[in-house]
């Protein structure tokens, strides 16, 4: 038994570089998923290239202009690597001229699995890509053949190690809840994705969206979507393995752009999604650290960054600190960034 006790937050520290994201609705994309809502998701119709091409620059040379950046400039919302050429080559080379002028630092793209190939991406990579997310969605094969995702789950794995092997940085994208979702399924893909050693990962639970396919199986009462709670205690969960393994978390939920909210039929989205499954992550490691050590505390210090997250939203895991013995009379946040039981 010890009267002192200090820990660290497992996460791995956030980049400092702010995200400049160019949305490519459905472009490039061999398929229509049924779950998939882009153009409700981001307020963009499909656009023609030209046009969103051409809008980047614009603003890019605001920024410049401005003063702004530097930025990490992220291609959303497409396949990427299947757009037709010369539409990938442009996109880079306008990445490149604004990297050049110390504007843009980094640039990702997002892309499926299946669409990708070590000679493209070397040369993706050549052009200046630094990082591609792959929208793996899940590595079960039930799972992808029920949502129309058109490949295997060794099909994702075989995307996830060509990416690494030309070079590039991994991102990797998981949604739960789908189709042919089963109990263990999804902390399954959440430990497989985790060893394959990403830099980043982003997990959007599924939602019922009108318009979509989905919305009408899940009328016809053939699918359920997660339930608020289920969202937060398995992102919770999702969030320490992937802490464990150093993986950055950079997303959970869809975030509340375009007309999203309005368009939502049914499923686990809420604005504080993220906040209530980082708080419960974080309950989990203040538990095992007041179980080692192994009396009451008297005094609990929290550094002030976790302050916003520490209690959950709206003070929902208020009583659970109060069964470890902790209460807002027992916690301080400090400027230090350990954590410390007394």
């Amino acid at each position: 038994m010890s009267n002192h006790l200090t820990f660290t937050h497992p996460e791995p520290e956030p980049s400092p570089t702010k995200v400049w994201p160019v949305f490519l609705p459905f472009a490039g994309c061999p398929y229509r998923c049924v779950f998939c809502a882009q153009d409700k998701q981001t307020g963009r119709t499909e656009t023609a290239l030209e046009s969103i091409l051409k809008e980047t620059e614009k603003d890019l040379d605001q920024a410049l202009s401005d003063g702004r950046g530097p930025y990490e400039l992220a291609f959303y919302g497409g396949t990427f690597t299947a757009l037709p050429s010369p539409w990938p080559e442009m996109f880079l080379g306008l990445a490149m001229r604004y990297r050049e002028r110390g504007l843009i630092t980094h640039v990702r793209c997002s892309t499926r699995p299946d669409c990708v190939d070590e000679f493209s991406l070397s040369m993706l990579r050549a052009q200046g890509l630094d990082m591609v997310e792959l929208g793996i969605q899940s590595f079960d094969d039930e799972v992808l053949r029920r949502s129309g995702r058109g490949y295997s789950g060794e099909t994702a794995l075989q995307g996830c190690s060509m990416v690494q092997r030309s070079g590039l940085a991994l991102g990797v994208q998981l949604l739960p809840g789908l189709p042919g979702d089963r109990p263990g399924v999804f902390l399954d893909d959440v430990r497989t994705a985790a060893l394959l050693g990403p830099e980043v990962a982003r997990i959007y639970p599924c939602l019922v969206i009108d318009g979509t396919p989905l919305a009408e199986i899940w009328r016809k009462g053939e699918f359920e979507p997660w339930s608020l709670e289920r969202a937060k205690q398995e992102l919770g969960e999702a969030l320490l393995a992937f802490w464990e393994k150093g993986v950055r978390v950079i997303r959970l939920g869809l975030p509340p752009e375009g007309t999203l909210a309005e368009h939502i039929l049914a499923g686990p989205w809420h604005p504080a999604l993220g906040q209530s499954a980082r708080g419960l992550a974080l309950l989990e490691i203040v538990r095992a650290n007041v179980a080692e050590f192994g009396s009451k505390p008297e005094l609990f210090e929290v550094p002030r960054r976790y302050q916003g997250e520490l209690m959950g939203h709206g003070n929902e895991l208020k009583s659970a600190y109060a069964k470890l013995g902790l209460s807002r009379d027992t916690i301080r946040y400090v400027t230090e960034e350990v954590f410390s039981l007394n």
